[in-house]
């Protein structure tokens, strides 16, 4: 089974031109295997990962270019041949793998040197660059740093933004994700800061996250990134992360929920694209049409921006996530472990099949929070309706419904409270809760009202009128005869 870096370097000079059989010829993969990863569609991450497998050539990689660094001093007629650094790998390393292994090893890296060497400040159409900038905003009137995701593309000096609360693969993945949906294709290059948040550097390597591996295999975008402290490599996105603070985000927006806050940030490049080019002075947009003609096509379905591990949950059913942040799970399922699915802005707590259960809103930053959907209590609390005063739903009902409940003895409580439950199995927790205090106004709370209320809530609304019944005129005269109509009345 190939690693996701031979899939994307076989997808990569796909992409480039090569052929299946010259693609075989310089990777040794099978034809075969070639043509079904050059066809999968979807790379997404499922609940049950199989972690690649380590190479025997790992241990002697630092050995190999320190050697091909030693190389850059010496004329290039000097240089190792593949042959030789096999030689030398089993004479002074004790190497015993196979010559192909470090062929193709030598191949790569040479490869990705080539990649970075080719960087030019005169961009193409169709290129991309990537980055992060800081502002501040105010989240439900709290004022707090969040971080942004930029887009630019050099060529046309267009741009796009997503808000996030880190810069984590998952974040990064799920604007471009957007973006791409939003602008209608993929660039064909993308060029990021020294793998910001898609992986990190060893020396002159980037390991990238799995993640963004399979992401990009999906969209099938080549990728390059800047030296070290080359911030020149990439000016035009630096330029632009102060040029959106300082003209979508001066004063500092307030928004509600970022995922929709996100929905009105994609168009707001219109405005700006409308205006000439500081250099070339064309129309941006008229420009950014070229970038377009460049773009990959969109996959025939998205990626699901989600990983997903086994988190072991404490005595409470509740699990710790980045270290810090701990999520509820349901109560049944303490000291356990639990299927989590974990976005850019949401935790999903999943059930062994994959159905979810709950999901929170994800926390960022270094102080501990503690994230509870009381939802998930209402099955233990039922059959446990001695905890009804200390229980964390009590003090999330509304006023009506509470105090209703707090007045009932224990055997009707357990009672009112199986048939929350039922309600938020059905039809979903506010729905339940909705229904159940509505009903309350003919002074208790029925079964059968609740049930139908929360039906309504769910279907056609509850202030929706009910649509007017077929005539029944021509059965009256049928079956009551003529003259007769107004007595059935």
């Amino acid at each position: 089974m190939l690693s996701m870096s031979d899939i994307n370097h076989i997808r990569d000079l796909y992409q480039s031109g090569y052929k299946i059989s010259e693609i075989h010829k310089k990777t040794g993969a099978d034809p075969k295997t070639i043509k079904k990863y050059l066809e999968k569609e979807d790379f997404s991450d499922s609940p049950v990962t199989v972690s690649p497998k380590s190479s025997i050539l790992d241990p002697f990689k630092p050995a190999i270019r320190q050697w091909l660094e030693e190389d850059r001093k010496h004329w290039c007629k000097q240089h190792h041949t593949a042959q030789r650094v096999y030689d030398r790998l089993v004479e002074e390393q004790g190497y015993t793998g196979s010559y192909e292994t470090v062929q193709r090893y030598l191949k790569k890296i040479r490869k990705d040197v080539q990649n970075k060497a080719s960087q030019e400040l005169v961009w193409d159409p169709g290129y991309a660059q990537v980055d992060f900038g800081e502002a501040d905003f105010y989240e439900d009137n709290r004022c707090v740093r969040r971080k942004y995701l930029v887009v630019s593309f050099p060529f046309s000096n267009d741009s796009y933004t997503q808000l996030f609360c880190g810069e984590n693969a998952e974040c990064v993945c799920q604007g471009l994700e957007d973006i791409f949906t939003h602008i209608g294709g993929v660039p064909p290059v993308l060029i990021f800061d020294n793998a910001t948040g898609v992986g990190h550097r060893v020396h002159d390597k980037v390991i990238e996250t799995e993640m963004f591996k399979k992401f990009r295999a999906q969209y099938r975008f080549q990728v390059r990134y800047c030296n070290p402290e080359s911030g020149w490599e990439k000016g035009n996105v630096e330029n632009k992360v102060g040029t959106i603070r300082r003209n979508l985000f001066v004063p500092a927006p307030h928004y509600h929920d970022m995922v929709e806050y996100n929905k009105t940030l994609l168009p707001m490049n219109k405005r700006k694209a409308a205006k000439p080019h500081y250099k070339k002075l064309q129309l941006i947009k008229d420009l950014f049409k070229e970038d377009q003609k460049q773009f990959l096509s969109l996959p025939s379905r998205p990626f699901d921006v989600c990983r997903y591990d086994w988190f072991k949950a404490d005595g409470y059913g509740k699990v710790c996530i980045d270290g810090k942040h701990y999520y509820s799970t349901k109560p049944e399922l303490h000291n356990q472990k639990v299927l989590i699915g974990i976005r850019a802005h949401y935790i999903d707590v999943l059930e062994e099949n994959g159905q979810l259960i709950v999901r929170h809103r994800r926390q960022y930053g270094d102080v501990r929070t503690d994230v509870s959907d009381y939802s998930t209590t209402l099955s233990v609390l039922s059959r446990n309706a001695g905890a009804w005063n200390n229980s964390g739903i009590r003090k999330e009902l509304p006023d009506p419904l509470r105090d209703y409940l707090d007045g009932l003895e224990k055997p009707e409580l357990k009672e009112k409270l199986r048939l929350m439950s039922g309600l938020n199995d059905e039809y979903g927790y506010r729905a339940a809760v909705d229904a159940m205090t509505m009903s309350l106004k003919n002074g208790d709370v029925n079964s059968s009202d609740a049930t139908i209320i929360a039906q309504r809530i769910t279907g056609y609304g509850i202030d929706t009128p009910p649509e007017s019944g077929p005539s029944l005129e021509v059965y009256d005269r049928a079956f009551l005869g003529p003259g007769r109509e107004d007595e059935a009345s």
